[in-house]
């Protein structure tokens, strides 16, 4: 038959030939290697050798033709299915995942939001109550500025010499030493009646006092700080109408003189007043002030404030002698000086 291979024999030559199966294979014969196959492949049987001069080779069978299933009728067999252990190595069968009721993932949502809830609860109810757990409250310099007064040394509030750099007339440099130091003080005692009564709303609490003299000592000025209760928004309402009703330029606001006998001071009093300087101290409740005069006793009849007496071109006594730009340059670097302090104050506070 076309294609076919005849089999082995499985007997050498001019040996009796082995008696048959009944499926089909020789005793000594395997069983087929490739299942579906319809004979074993070539092999000798077991125990024999090959014959002198005789090569034995493992020939892979040859499927036959399609002449051979229609004659034989039955077909070639289908090739067997991959072993299972094949397929478990390339397929991985997932187990489905069940998704969450939506009862138990409502549930889960809410102990959530449960949780944030009570935490931030607690923070801020231990904030609100001062629990010593929570951070303390920093104090600021507005806060720590009302008790320098009684707190910070005299020299740092009124240093025993200021440095004017630009700040007289023409933008020349000035200097001053601190001449006398007032005991702290009341308001009725440092201040005008008229001053006092503007400042009721705010609470004056004490005054700090102290004068100095100019670098030629042709001038004096004494040079204060009102401490004052008011929160900011009262300060600001102060500053407000110290502007609009222009009080802070009324004569009946002038601040007293601070003067001391035996000293340069001695005829420095109420008739000396030749310019002054009224305003809030920004950031602190404090209201600051300056007043100069001539440091040889002579009066004065038309006081100008240092607004006025420091415009170019104005004519007045206290204009040209530049008493306006005294009291704006020590007034400005006591300012400066107690707010530094009060920041000192507030950095420094336990925490």
């Amino acid at each position: 038959m076309p294609g076919r291979i005849p089999p082995r024999p499985t007997h050498a030559p001019g040996a009796a030939p082995h008696p048959h199966r009944a499926d089909g294979t020789t005793p000594g014969e395997g069983r087929a290697a490739y299942p579906g196959e319809p004979h074993a492949p070539f092999s000798a049987a077991p125990g024999t050798a090959p014959a002198p001069g005789e090569t034995t080779v493992r020939l892979r069978p040859v499927p036959p033709d399609p002449g051979f299933a229609t004659h034989h009728h039955h077909a070639w067999p289908p090739p067997p299915p991959p072993p299972r252990e094949s397929l478990s190595e390339t397929t991985t069968h997932l187990r489905p995942v069940p998704s969450r009721p939506p009862v138990r993932a409502a549930a889960a949502v809410a102990c959530v939001v449960l949780g944030l809830g009570l935490i931030g609860g607690a923070v801020t109810g231990s904030w609100l109550t001062g629990d010593s757990a929570a951070e303390p409250v920093v104090p600021d310099a507005y806060t720590t500025a009302r008790a320098l007064w009684h707190s910070v040394p005299v020299d740092t509030l009124f240093p025993r010499t200021l440095k004017g750099d630009g700040a007289g007339p023409g933008r020349a440099d000035r200097a001053w030493t601190r001449v006398a130091v007032a005991p702290d003080g009341t308001c009725a005692d440092a201040l005008p009646a008229a001053l006092v009564r503007t400042l009721r709303p705010v609470g004056c609490t004490r005054v700090l006092r102290a004068t100095y003299a100019d670098s030629t000592g042709s001038s004096l000025t004494t040079v204060g700080l009102v401490f004052t209760e008011g929160d900011r928004p009262a300060m600001t309402a102060l500053k407000s109408r110290l502007i609009t009703r222009r009080l802070a330029e009324r004569t009946d606001h002038i601040p007293h003189t601070f003067s001391v006998e035996g000293t340069p001071t001695a005829g420095f009093g109420e008739r000396q007043r030749a310019s002054w300087t009224l305003e809030v101290v920004d950031g602190v409740p404090v209201v600051g002030y300056a007043v100069s005069g001539f440091a040889d006793g002579r009066t004065v009849t038309d006081p100008q404030p240092a607004s006025a007496a420091t415009v170019t071109g104005a004519t007045t006594a206290a204009a040209e002698a530049g008493l306006g730009f005294e009291a704006k340059g020590i007034a400005t670097r006591i300012e400066e000086g107690l707010r530094r302090a009060a920041t000192t104050t507030a950095m420094a506070a336990p925490r």
